[in-house]
């Protein structure tokens, strides 16, 4: 996939942020676009910018939670397109809860969008990628899939999974080789409306005297804009990454992420008893 001229690129969450910024940035390589979002105002402006591009473009209001309608788009991209060579599963959503205050509600609708959702997407476009002779599995993960943070348990256990999942997904893809292979992205703090959307349940005030201080302050540490995001992932793909860590706090927090549990835990902690007042 270093050259991406004529190609067809899929790509879920496409209606704002990481997915947009990256169907923008395959546009401008030349490659057309089947886009999904939950999000049809948000998905319509991305299709109207891609298309300004010269480059066919179709869209479809997709739940990649929705096993079935996931298979439904994967088959209609190859239909309207003839056939699909990227498949970058993006779509995500994020939780604010401790273990104990999470509901079940909650931590199945996060592992439904950011788990499954990748999970569906692989599935069903994997054997379409076969069948071009060539092709590239895109998962978005996190440094969150790095390091395991006070609060955010259900985006972890996601976040972790995905890593796992396309770890093994590349290795096989090696062990039988057909002209396809996949990457792990790691994103550090990218400028999106994520952490503002998030769910955020009650028993994170256990966490910080000012919860929603705290957001904002998280949202002070995002360094990466969406469009320098999309630029790397789109470069490891060319390269063929195994694991794409995007922004430089990701890089930091991966070399952090190998220090001794202990440690880094300790550190976590401190800090999380300080924005609490204690």
């Amino acid at each position: 996939m270093e050259h991406l001229q004529g190609r067809v690129a899929a790509i879920t969450g496409a209606g704002s942020g990481i997915g947009r910024a990256l169907a923008i940035e395959l546009a401008g390589h030349g490659a057309h676009l089947a886009l999904s979002d939950i999000d049809e105002v948000g998905l319509a402006e991305t299709v109207a910018r891609a298309e300004g591009l010269g480059v066919k473009v179709t869209s479809a209001r997709v739940d990649v939670a929705d096993r079935a309608a996931v298979h439904a788009w994967a088959d209609q991209v190859v239909a309207d397109h003839g056939a699909v060579h990227l498949i970058v599963n993006n779509a995500g959503v994020a939780l604010g809860a401790t273990v104990e205050g999470m509901s079940y509600d909650d931590l199945e609708w996060l592992m439904g969008i950011n788990f499954w959702g990748v999970v569906h997407g692989t599935k069903a476009f994997l054997p379409h990628l076969k069948a071009a002779g060539e092709g590239h599995v895109v998962n978005i993960s996190s440094v969150f899939g790095l390091l395991g943070i006070p609060s955010q348990s259900a985006y972890n256990a996601a976040k972790f999974a995905v890593r796992g999942f396309t770890d093994a997904l590349r290795m096989e893809l090696e062990i039988d080789p057909c002209g396809v292979s996949a990457t792990t992205v790691h994103p550090g703090g990218i400028k999106t409306n994520i952490a503002r959307n998030a769910r955020m349940d009650d028993s994170v005030t256990n966490l910080a005297e000012n919860p929603e201080q705290a957001r904002r302050d998280f949202e002070k540490l995002f360094m990466t804009t969406p469009e320098k995001a999309a630029k790397q992932i789109v470069a490891a793909v060319q390269k063929d990454k195994h694991r794409a860590l995007i922004g430089p706090d990701a890089k930091v927090l991966d070399l952090v992420s190998r220090l001794p549990a202990g440690l880094v835990q300790g550190v976590l902690i401190r800090g999380a008893r300080r924005r609490a007042g204690r």
